[in-house]
């Protein structure tokens, strides 16, 4: 009996879940392993991951030195120098989780053996005692910069020990329900008893908190899974033990109590990890406190801080929320992590409430701010998901802080497993895709297979297998898109006060139903082939964002069903960030099944405003044409826009020609965005973020140049440039100083005879005036600050 038993609970651990009976949530997922996903647009999805993210996030692991890492923990030396980041063991930990989950759904020998292979590598580098990082192991008289003379004395900071084990744990997990074998879940376990014995508040014992969460996410399913309560002991110690230390501080949500918290502040990541480890420990241990916080977070952030494209954190500074209505769009940072941390999020707030609007955001989520962050063919990922860019973002195969690569790679493999959900005789349809699905309700075998082209399609058939004739609740989740909700609360509305419909039919007959939190439920004695039609009205819609959300004033995105639409350079034979849209835009769908692995295109009539060369605003039509938001950067660098102008005071107009935008531009440091420093987009205030700017960043206390080279000799008399500085938080200040210099006739650089003192303030224009001089060429020479990179919005010259 305990051989079944085991891998049942294993089976739920995988998508967090625990029966009533057990003090866990009291919805149950059905497991990913249960469903076979045969869908166009997700099958895609899991072969890349399958044939391309997971060989090449272990590739990496190799190439990286990762597997070298515990090799030299297993022989320390004090010789050894220790690089890297101090959390570099948990990509190799992220991805045997993703191989995992893989393998479950489709089995493979040769991946099994070669796990088998790493694993020795990281049993060998484990201590007596369990204590597994090799970020200290390898060389413990030097250990890693981060990670503190002696265990735990960084854990708050930046050593990433308990962050280590949290992944180490959801790895090892995995890999116990893919294979059976303990090799990974009896080390994990022995990392984890390790902490149990030394964290704490008893004598001999040290009291942190995580620097970065999960472990409390991980500690909670190692509960669920063996049954040892020291587990979820520790999970709720670090919780409740979080804002009473003595590190304290919004950017790790240890400003104050969990208990006391209202609002999602600091580091995005960290904190989604946090409410989702609040909510996992919720649930074991029935306490209404910490699902009481997580509810005032949550609303903060779906009413203040999420993206429409369901990213959260809106600034790089900190990797961070920022303030209420804050949601930048060329510095948005929605890093990939985030999204798949408010995935998590979402789900979990589902499993306690069962409310189909955290599904709206997941799914929201999950079609947008989530799998833009790797590429169609599974080998490019975005760390940062901006919603506008004029060419500086493009996915890259890697990352030195590889966190987000990883964490799709074992994201991804478990989509499946988010779809249904079973609570008694209540069978929960949640999302969309095509499927053939084992499930047990109420004890019994049911089988569903469902078959959609959504998101292309809002029609979806669902046909019900029982085993024999069995009474039970369908319950269809009706999206917030189709009911005229964007997002559950205020953030954002549709501005085009159109109205949605949807039907569903039981054997070619209509049925109807009230909706009970957001779903349609059929309740009827169900048999064989019993045929289920869906159909939800599918166009694309004009949203507008808050009035107190500064960056989207006057300004719409254009979506259709869960899709977040974006135009994009190779689609539009002009500046997309210089478009104006209909105030009432009619639009035309068509499926391009060539494109990007097949999309729906909307295209829509539109106008680009400019000045002609007297300083006239001159109207164009044109045909705006966009693409799933998802999609982007697949072809190059180059401009996109989710939001886009439909009031002339949000328009940028595009700008006439100028001295400058009209040179050759060569630097120090060439980037696609130096071409913001000639592009006429001045700053509102020192502070603005709207508009495009360049800078030196990570480079420190060095000299820079930047050069315009002209079509011919020009006679120049004056300069002026917009310096861009992000203090406090960010890397870039205003120059130490800076010069400006012409190119004489022999070539050679001759610093002008300015006539005004060079400025370095922010905000504003700083204009030197100079002796006119006839030149082919202009340098700006900058002295970086010390400890400081520099930036710059624009860079005039006359």
């Amino acid at each position: 009996m305990r051989k079944i038993f085991i891998p049942l609970l294993l089976c739920l651990a995988i998508c967090l879940q625990a029966q009533v009976k057990s003090g866990g949530y009291p919805i149950t997922p059905v497991p990913f392993t249960a469903v076979k996903v045969n869908d166009a647009f997700w099958g895609q999805r899991l072969k890349a991951s399958r044939e391309v993210t997971i060989p090449l996030a272990f590739s990496k692991c190799e190439e990286t030195g990762r597997y070298t890492n515990f090799i030299k923990a297993a022989h320390p030396s004090d010789t050894i120098k220790v690089g890297g980041f101090s959390f570099d063991d948990t990509d190799v930990y992220k991805t045997i989780e993703g191989a995992s989950y893989s393998m479950q759904t489709f089995p493979y020998k040769k991946l099994d053996r070669y796990i088998d292979s790493v694993l020795l590598i990281v049993a060998a580098a484990q201590e007596p005692d369990g204590y597994l990082y090799t970020a200290r192991t390898m060389n413990p008289a030097h250990p890693h910069e981060w990670s503190g003379t002696k265990r735990w004395e960084k854990e708050e900071d930046l050593s990433h020990e308990l962050y280590d084990l949290g992944h180490m744990i959801e790895g090892a997990i995995a890999h116990y329900q893919a294979t059976g074998k303990l090799t990974f879940l009896n080390i994990a376990k022995r990392y984890a008893d390790c902490a149990v014995r030394e964290i704490g508040d008893k004598p001999g014992q040290i009291t942190v908190v995580p620097g970065h969460q999960i472990a409390e996410m991980a500690l909670s399913k190692l509960y669920v899974i063996t049954g040892e309560k020291k587990y979820l002991d520790l999970a709720k110690f670090l919780l409740d033990k979080r804002g009473y230390t003595e590190h304290r501080d919004e950017y790790s949500q240890s400003h104050k109590p969990v208990l006391q918290q209202d609002e999602a502040v600091g580091h995005a990541v960290r904190a989604a990890y946090m409410y989702s480890g609040m909510a996992d420990v919720a649930a074991l241990t029935g306490d209404k406190g910490y699902i009481d916080a997580i509810d005032r977070i949550w609303s903060n952030i779906v009413n203040k801080k999420l993206y429409i494209t369901g990213g959260i954190g809106a600034t790089n500074n900190g990797e961070a929320f920022g303030k209420d209505y804050e949601l930048p769009n060329m510095s948005a940072y929605c890093e990939t992590c985030a999204a798949i941390g408010n995935v998590y999020l979402n789900y979990r707030l589902f499993l306690l409430h069962g409310d189909a609007k955290y599904y709206d955001v997941l799914e929201r989520t999950l079609y947008n701010g989530l799998i833009s962050g790797v590429s169609l063919d599974g080998g490019g990922f975005f760390y940062p998901n901006p919603l506008e860019s004029i060419g500086q973002h493009q996915r890259q195969p890697w990352f030195g802080c590889a966190c987000c690569p990883s964490n799709i790679c074992r994201f991804i493999p478990s989509v499946p497993g988010y779809i249904y959900a079973v609570h008694d005789k209540d069978v929960y349809v949640n999302l969309f895709m095509s499927n053939h699905s084992n499930l047990t309700v109420n004890n019994k075998a049911v089988v569903l297979d469902q078959s959609t082209n959504y998101p292309w399609s809002g029609n979806v058939s669902l046909t019900v297998t029982p085993k024999s004739k069995q009474n039970f609740t369908l319950k269809i989740r009706i999206p917030g898109w189709v009911k005229g909700d964007v997002v559950p609360g205020n953030l954002y509305a549709y501005a085009d006060k159109k109205s949605l419909d949807y039907t569903v039919k039981v054997n070619g007959q209509t049925v109807e139903s009230a909706l009970e939190k957001g779903y349609f439920s059929i309740n009827r004695d169900w048999k064989k082939g019993d045929k289920v039609e869906i159909h939800f009205d599918m166009e694309p819609r004009t949203v507008k964002a808050h009035p107190l959300v500064e960056a989207d004033k006057g300004k719409v995105a254009v979506e259709c069903g869960p899709l977040v639409y974006c135009a994009e350079w190779p689609d539009n034979d002009f500046s997309v960030l210089s478009v104006i849209m209909n105030r009432k835009p009619a639009f035309s769908v068509e499926y391009k099944p060539d494109l990007l692995y097949g999309i729906n295109q909307i295209k829509t009539d539109a106008q680009i405003l400019s000045y002609d060369l007297q300083g006239k605003i001159v109207a164009k039509d044109v045909k705006l044409t966009m693409i799933p938001y998802y999609a982007w950067a697949h072809r190059g660098s180059g401009e996109m826009a989710v939001w886009l102008p439909n009031e002339l005071s949000s328009t940028r107009l595009v700008m006439p020609p100028t001295l400058a935008s009209e040179s050759k531009i060569n630097a120090s440091h060439m980037a696609t965005s130096i071409k913001a420093i000639c592009d006429g987009l001045l700053p509102k205030d020192e502070n603005d973020r709207s508009i495009p700017y360049y800078h030196w960043w990570p480079k420190e206390g060095t000299t820079e140049w930047i050069s315009y080279t002209f079509a011919g000799e020009k006679t120049i008399s004056r300069s002026t440039v917009y310096w861009f500085d992000d203090a406090p938080w960010g890397g870039c200040r205003v120059p130490k100083s800076w010069k400006i210099y012409y190119q004489d006739k022999n070539g050679a650089w001759i610093a002008v005879e300015n006539q005004k003192p060079y400025g370095v303030e922010k905000g504003i224009g700083n204009e030197v005036v100079f002796k006119p001089v006839v030149t082919k060429a202009l340098k700006l020479e900058v002295q970086l600050p010390e400890k400081n990179a520099a930036g710059i919005y624009e860079w005039e010259v006359e």
